[in-house]
C-alpha cells in the first residue's frame, strides 16, 4: 500500500472494530471501496465516529484537531453523509452522526453514485471469504423476514413486529421510496429481474428517510402510498425484509435473482442458522397436486417438486417463512406455521448493534464457523459457498 493510503487503512481498521466489521483482504480491494466513497480528509473524519449516533459537539471532541471550527466539521460530516459514507438521524431536534456498515449501509447509500468500477470492487470484496465470515458472524442478523399479509391465517396470532400493516401504521414519517439498489446493480451489469419490472420497491421511514431524502434516486411519499407499494410488492412475490428491530426504519422487498441478501442465503448450506424468521411453510400432501407453482414462486429454492404430480417438499433448513408461496397455491395446499419459539427483535437499531458487538466472534469463533460451513456444505452437498 502507498503511504497516501494510510488514512484509508486506518478507517478500515476502525470500521472493522464496529459491530458489523469491515475486514481486510489480501487483495486490498476494501481500500478501493473506501476511496470510492471518501476523500482522504473525509476518511480521517469518519474514523472519529462510532456506530452510536452522536451530536456534533461530541464528535468535535475527537475530530477537533482535523478542522478549524464546529461549522467546518458540520459541513464535512454533511458532505460525507450525502455521499453515503456515514448516516445521520435527528433526535430532539438535534442532528446525530454515526458510522454505518458496508452492508446494510454504505453500499445501499451509493444508489445514485454507482459506477462500473465500484461494482467491480464491491463484487470482488463481497466474494472474499473474510467478508463472508464477518457477515455471518453476528449474533443477530441486521435484517429479518416477515410474512406477506395474505399468507397469515387468524390462528397465527401474529405479533405486530411481524405484520407489515402494523409496522407501517406505527412507523414515523416521513416515508421515502427508493429504487432497489440490487435490481439497479443487476441492470448495470446487463441483467434484469425475473420477478418485477418496477424499480421503486424499497421503503425507508423516520430518521433514515430524512437522511436519505437529499440523495438522488429517492422521493417522499405518504403513508397510504407506502402501504399500496408494499401491497403490490407482496402480490408480485417479493420477500419482505425489514430491519431486525421492533420498529424498523426500512423495509426491503427482495427477489432471489437480484438481492444480495437472498443470494447469500442461497449460497449457505444451512442459512436458517443466520436468519431471523418466526414462520415456515408446510405442505398438505393430500391436497397438493404437484403443480409446481410454489417452487416457481419461492425466492430461495426452499420448495421442490421432485416429479410431476408428486407433492411439493419444503426444506426447513432454507424456508424463510416469507409466505410468498402460500397465496399462489391453487389448491391451498401450502400454508405457513408459526415456530414454537418466537424470536422478538431488539427495540431499536442501536440495541441491535449493542447486542451484535457484545457477542461478536473473535478469531477462534470465526475459525469454528468456517469449519462448520465447510462441514455443512460437504454433508448437505450444497457447495455453492465453497465455489464462491
Amino acid at each position: 500500500m502507498a503511504r497516501a493510503d494510510q488514512v484509508y487503512i486506518d478507517l478500515q481498521k476502525h470500521l472493522n472494530n464496529q459491530p458489523v466489521g469491515f475486514p481486510a483482504t489480501r487483495s486490498g480491494v476494501e481500500i478501493k471501496i473506501l476511496k470510492h466513497i471518501f476523500s482522504p480528509r473525509e476518511a480521517q473524519i469518519a474514523a472519529c465516529l462510532t456506530y452510536r449516533p452522536e451530536p456534533l459537539e461530541v464528535v468535535f471532541e475527537r475530530a477537533g484537531h482535523l478542522v478549524r471550527s464546529l461549522e467546518e466539521l458540520e459541513d464535512l460530516l454533511d458532505r460525507i453523509q450525502k455521499n453515503g459514507g456515514i448516516e445521520s438521524k435527528t433526535k430532539d431536534n438535534k442532528k446525530l452522526y454515526c458510522n454505518t456498515p458496508l452492508v446494510v449501509g454504505m453500499y445501499e447509500n451509493q444508489l445514485g453514485r454507482l459506477t462500473p468500477e465500484f461494482l467491480r470492487d464491491f463484487n470482488q470484496y463481497t466474494a472474499d471469504i473474510n467478508f463472508g465470515i464477518e457477515f455471518l458472524s453476528t449474533e443477530l442478523p441486521q435484517m429479518r423476514t416477515i410474512p406477506v399479509a395474505r399468507s397469515i391465517l387468524p390462528q397465527h396470532h401474529v405479533s405486530g413486529f411481524d405484520e407489515v400493516a402494523a409496522l407501517l401504521q406505527k412507523a414515523e414519517a416521513p416515508f421515502v421510496i427508493l429504487e432497489c439498489i440490487c435490481r439497479k446493480k443487476k441492470a448495470l451489469e446487463g441483467g434484469s429481474c425475473r420477478v418485477t419490472h418496477r424499480k421503486e420497491t424499497c421503503l425507508a421511514m423516520g430518521g433514515i428517510a430524512r437522511s436519505i431524502l437529499p440523495r438522488s434516486g429517492s422521493r417522499e411519499i405518504d403513508r397510504e402510498t407506502a402501504m399500496a407499494i408494499i401491497e403490490q410488492n407482496q402480490k408480485e412475490g417479493l420477500v419482505l425484509q425489514p430491519a431486525n428491530t421492533e420498529r424498523p426504519d426500512f423495509i426491503c422487498s427482495c427477489c432471489g435473482c437480484c438481492c444480495g441478501m437472498l443470494g447469500f442465503h442461497r449460497a449457505v448450506p444451512k442459512p436458517l442458522e443466520f436468519w431471523t424468521s418466526n414462520f415456515q411453510a408446510s405442505v398438505d400432501i393430500d391436497a397438493c397436486d404437484g403443480c409446481g407453482v410454489c417452487e416457481k414462486r419461492c425466492q430461495v429454492g426452499a420448495v421442490r417438486v421432485s416429479a410431476n404430480k408428486q407433492p411439493a417438499a419444503v426444506d426447513l433448513n432454507r424456508c424463510l417463512g416469507c409466505g410468498v408461496c402460500a397465496p399462489a397455491c391453487p389448491k391451498k395446499a401450502i400454508t405457513l406455521f408459526k415456530k414454537p419459539l418466537e424470536t422478538r427483535p431488539p427495540p431499536t437499531r442501536e440495541d441491535l448493534y449493542e447486542t451484535i458487538l457484545a457477542k461478536k466472534k473473535g478469531k477462534l469463533g470465526k475459525l469454528k464457523l468456517t469449519a462448520k460451513l465447510i462441514a455443512d456444505a460437504v454433508r448437505t452437498g450444497q457447495t455453492n459457498l465453497l465455489k464462491r
